[in-house]
């Protein structure tokens, strides 16, 4: 019953005359909702920080067996009050941490059915591996996957996949729940509610492993999901989404009936955590008035990397439509705190120090102390850390103070110039590539290098730095590097149209470009709408003794760049229409351990797409004597060979100057 797209379901419903919205009555209606997001493979805590007062705090935040305490109180509390709850999680669990790159979606499925959770959408992240593997984790976890507007009926590895559905229904009585599975038999004297998912409809572009899965229109199929629910009688909905929160505020705007969508892919922690030195991320349970003009849809998400989790409490009238939508996102911490973010014993707070710790935390309502699940951390310890930290490797530098990650400049207390890993990166990738033996093979010196923000997954800790921090935590998606030759024009192109598209509040900034060996400038105009690209140089000497040049329009540079962004993945069109026609590039990876080039003859679309045609075989990542992460081992023999005190670099590639609210 689930394979047939919601949109097509709505249609046929509308011409046999069953779309006609029953008068139904039901009693006034409470519903707790917690929810994650993002989580992608955290399963240990972060290391964070955060301000008590006028005191610096150095601390770890979340990992899984902090998320099921939590969990666990929430469903305690409901219980003991006869509430009805929702756990639910807005997708992406995949990808983000050596755990994952070892065990693939296995111990997602494993740590996830632990939880308690009622369901998850399906994330692009989702898509990392092959249909397959993702089949597999979906027959084996104890929820369902949730995407409307997904067909997966042509796809050879999820046509028969029964756990992946457009919606799930949940029938209340109180704190007793009980999940539906006829949508034409549904009780009348219990409190409904359907959950529905929506994924992003430009998948393949975001995600180019999808196989044969279709995705439809966003917009579209969430109407006409809500509409044939609410034929069925069902006026309590909530959106499960993976959209990221702009998009989620957008949509809602556009769909009649959503009473609450519960978000994830922007990795906003929705709410304002100023106070805490952190950030002010947009109102949490913000509501937004429907296309009737009458209802409105709550929306909410829980930022990243399982360090928070959201609890919101929606009220209905007897229509379904909501009264009344609050609640907020809490940080979860330990009860070690440090002053130095390297956490030597000498620097841990003193009894009397953590103390007046614990009582600003007891006092604020977005973070709490909270202790591990024992259960879940003995399984994580027992069954999969020995591995993980095997797989590490030797230590390959120092790092003297954290180095901190943000993919948009300005978010989360970051100044104007935004990651400060993310130049490291590209440098490594640019001095790699301009080595001799790399050269040999691409025919080609690099002029500069250039990556998306969102494929590096992780800050750079303080302390002893070794080789799988970088290849299975920092950049951990065994992308391959790429020599693209492209014109100045392309570049200024690029770099105008990513960061125009980061500029609204809760977009996806995984696009935003930095780089290694180039710098640029931009300036807002319109808040949260438009800007203009001002100064793109590119430069010449050494990091110590810079010399820096206006890119020239008609120039062609060679750029070291990842393959998935040199195809034009996620947002990066301009490369993709660069190469249409032809392309100078290369690609690198090893075989049989040997570094090896493949020449790309050209990109074409094929449906939402990118294909790469090769003038001769292309790389198999797949092969066991083919090695991709060229992109991770590029950062290695960088920082090994010339880098190994590890700080900032001493120039800055992004310059982002904002509207002042």
């Amino acid at each position: 019953m689930f394979s047939k797209p919601l949109i097509a379901l709505s249609i046929t419903l509308a011409i046999s005359g069953c779309a006609t919205t029953p008068t139904v009555q039901h009693q006034p209606f409470t519903l707790t909702v917690a929810h994650i997001n993002d989580t992608h493979s955290n399963f240990d805590p972060v290391k964070s920080s955060f301000k008590a007062d006028d005191t610096k705090v150095y601390n770890e935040f979340g990992g899984y067996p902090r998320l099921q305490t939590m969990a666990k109180e929430y469903k305690a509390e409901a219980k003991k009050d006869n509430q009805s709850l929702l756990f639910l999680h807005g997708g992406d669990a995949w990808q983000g941490s050596a755990y994952f790159k070892l065990n693939h979606g296995a111990m997602n499925a494993d740590m996830l059915s632990k939880m308690g959770l009622d369901a998850m959408a399906l994330g692009n992240h989702e898509f990392d591996l092959n249909n397959k593997k993702l089949n597999a984790f979906i027959g084996s976890v104890n929820f369902p996957v949730l995407a409307a507007n997904v067909d997966a009926s042509q796809d050879a590895d999820l046509k028969d996949q029964t756990n992946l559905r457009p919606y799930q229904i949940f029938a209340f009585d109180g704190n007793n729940k009980t999940i539906l599975k006829d949508i034409n038999h549904l009780p009348k004297d219990k409190n409904l509610v359907a959950v529905f998912g929506i994924a992003l409809d430009n998948m393949a572009n975001i995600a180019p492993n999808t196989g044969d899965v279709k995705f439809y229109d966003m917009v579209k199929t969430a109407q006409a999901t809500v509409d044939m629910l609410k034929s069925k009688g069902i006026d309590n909905i909530i959106a499960l989404t993976h959209i990221g929160n702009a998009v989620d505020l957008d949509v809602a705007s556009k769909v009649n009936g959503i009473d609450l969508i519960v978000g994830g892919h922007s990795h906003t922690l929705l709410g304002d955590f100023a106070d805490l030195g952190l950030n002010n991320n947009g109102m949490y349970a913000q509501m937004v008035k429907n296309p009737n003009g009458t209802t409105e849809t709550c929306v909410v998400q829980a930022g990243e990397y399982a360090q928070a989790i959201g609890r919101v409490n929606v009220s209905f009238d007897a229509n379904g439509d909501v009264v009344k939508c609050a609640g907020h996102n809490t940080l979860l911490s330990n009860d070690e705190f440090y002053h130095h973010a390297d956490r030597k014993q000498s620097d841990m707070f003193t009894p009397v120090q953590t103390a007046i710790v614990e009582k600003f935390i007891d006092n604020h309502d977005k973070i709490t102390i909270t202790d591990e699940d024992v259960l879940l951390r003995q399984r994580i310890d027992t069954k999969y850390k020995p591995a993980v930290d095997k797989a590490y490797g030797k230590t390959i530098a120092q790092v003297p103070v954290e180095i901190k990650h943000e993919r948009r400049p300005g978010d989360r207390g970051t100044d104007k110039h935004g990651s400060d890993v993310a130049p490291i990166m590209a440098e490594g990738q640019y001095y790699w590539a301009n080595e001799p033996q790399v050269q040999k093979v691409t025919g080609m010196k690099v002029d500069f290098a250039l990556i998306g923000a969102g494929g590096i997954r992780t800050n750079i800790e303080a302390g002893e730095y070794r080789e799988g921090n970088v290849s299975l935590e920092l950049l951990p998606f065994s992308n391959f590097m790429s020599v693209v030759p492209l014109k100045g024009a392309v570049i200024k192109q690029l770099l105008q149209q990513t960061v125009s598209a980061t500029l609204p509040e809760g977009s996806h900034a995984g696009k935003f470009p930095y780089g290694g060996h180039i710098r640029y400038s931009f300036t807002e105009t319109a808040a949260n709408k438009a800007g203009k690209l001002n100064n793109v140089e590119v430069m010449t000497g050494t990091e110590k003794n810079p010399v820096w040049t206006p890119i020239q329009d008609n120039k062609t540079y060679n750029v070291a760049v990842n393959n998935y962004n040199a195809t034009g993945n996620d947002g990066w069109t301009p490369v993709y229409q660069a190469q249409k026609d032809h392309s100078g590039r290369v690609d690198l990876a090893y075989v049989d351990g040997k570094l090896t080039g493949f020449k790309v003859k050209s990109i074409e679309k094929v449906g939402d797409k990118y294909q790469v045609n090769y003038q001769g075989a292309a790389p198999n990542c797949k092969a066991a004597n083919m090695r991709c992460n060229t992109d991770a081992q590029a950062v290695i023999d960088y920082i090994q060979q010339s880098r190994p005190n590890l700080v900032p670099l001493n120039y800055e590639v992004v310059t982002l100057d904002r509207v002042q609210k």
